[in-house]
């Protein structure tokens, strides 16, 4: 009995803490407010995103790592548009506020910036 309530404590554990951001589980952030950057994968139609949580960051160094959304394996989440990062965020709890698109290079970088609702 003592096997199958550990076993289903850590299983719920890895459920609920799956995506985190600096190793912290997105519902746990103590922001009011993040912003979603997508930036489009090379030869992909999927995009990688980035989260802004007004992080600070080391100079001469890529902050992608650590503001990059990562499963319960420590690899980076892929989502197949925006739309889809949205309702993600969405059922973490926050809510869309604006967006703007920024081209560099003749890439498209998506900003949405997102409010906690809870």
């Amino acid at each position: 009995m003592k096997k199958i309530l550990l076993s289903f404590a850590l299983l719920l554990g890895f459920v609920s803490f799956g995506q985190t951001i600096n190793g912290i589980p997105i519902k746990d952030l103590d922001v009011q407010y993040l912003q979603i950057v997508g930036t489009s994968k090379l030869m992909s139609s999927k995009l990688t995103i980035t989260i802004d949580i007004g992080q600070k960051t080391k100079y001469f160094s890529s902050n992608t790592d650590a503001t990059l959304l990562k499963d319960e394996k420590g690899e980076g989440l892929v989502f197949n548009s925006m739309i889809d990062a949205l309702n993600f965020m969405s059922s973490q709890g926050y809510s869309f506020v604006t967006s703007n698109i920024i081209s560099l290079g003749g890439q498209n970088v998506y900003h949405y910036l997102m409010k906690k609702s809870i």
